[in-house]
């Protein structure tokens, strides 16, 4: 299901006597939230007016937090951005949680879980059976976040309780 906001990361700190706040970031990389001009804060908007990478974070700062005691007002809130403002195609785990998959139009189950692997994330999907597929172009034919459903190969070794 396509959300209408994903969670970008956590704002763990503050940065300076400005209003900066330090937020962990949950996307791929950290420069991924520097791509974007607003934001989202505990249900409010807030434009984006400066971001900028510290090893594995983001310094950021936003329109309205000016200094430091409300950057530390901010601390423990979740970031999110507007599904709206990102590139078509893009789909983030969590839009994935929950959604049909299908080998050759039979329903093995839900996903369940996404494992981050080195290689490329696993799909943990529960039905009758747990299968464990890889999300690679081999496995995954299609995923259709409006229909909620994902097309599958399915081979040996990928369904957990087999022997």
């Amino acid at each position: 299901m396509k959300l209408p906001f994903i969670e970008a990361g956590e704002i763990v700190t503050t940065h300076g006597v400005r209003g900066e706040m330090k937020v962990l970031t949950w996307l791929d990389s950290p420069e991924d939230l520097c791509d974007f001009d607003r934001c989202r804060i505990e249900g409010k908007e807030y434009r984006i007016e400066s971001c900028r990478v510290q090893k594995t974070c983001n310094l950021l700062k936003v329109s309205g937090i000016d200094t430091m005691e409300a950057a530390q007002a901010m601390r423990g809130k979740i970031v999110e951005l507007f599904r709206e403002d990102m590139a078509e195609g893009v789909i983030f785990a969590a839009e994935l949680l929950g959604m049909e998959v299908y080998a050759q139009d039979i329903l093995l189950g839900k996903i369940e879980d996404v494992l981050d692997y080195p290689g490329n994330q696993v799909y943990v999907v529960r039905g009758e059976h747990e299968y464990l597929i890889p999300a690679v172009k081999a496995f995954v034919h299609t995923t259709d976040l409006e229909a909620n459903r994902m097309e599958v190969t399915v081979i040996e070794g990928m369904r957990s309780d087999e022997n």
